[in-house]
């Protein structure tokens, strides 16, 4: 399977636009015009076909993380949303929770 591949298959299964893959692209400050971004999805028989090279897919893959996730939070920060590492989790009581097998009669 080529980097062509891949990056179609993604692009399909994220639903993305090629304004969608430029943003993305933008994210990781790559810079692609809509033009070269078809070129990669274009058939191998083609005229104007490019191989797509593992430094675009590679950078397209960073972006789709920060485009997923959101950015990294900074040393220091805690990330928006989440709970903060000093909190304590809720300790479970089994007592609660537990059935009582019946008893077999013979």
């Amino acid at each position: 399977m080529t980097n062509n591949d891949i990056f179609k298959k993604l692009r399909v299964a994220h639903k993305l636009r090629d304004t969608d893959i430029i943003k993305i692209l933008a994210l990781v400050d790559f810079r692609v015009t809509k033009s070269e971004l078809s070129a990669f999805f274009r058939r191998e028989d083609h005229p104007n076909y490019v191989e797509c090279g593992d430094q675009i897919l590679r950078n397209f893959l960073n972006g789709l993380i920060i485009h997923l996730r959101g950015p990294m939070p900074k040393k220091g920060e805690q990330p928006k949303g989440k709970p903060s590492a000093k909190a304590k989790p809720k300790k479970f009581d089994n007592k609660k929770n537990f059935i009582k097998p019946k008893p077999k009669k013979d």
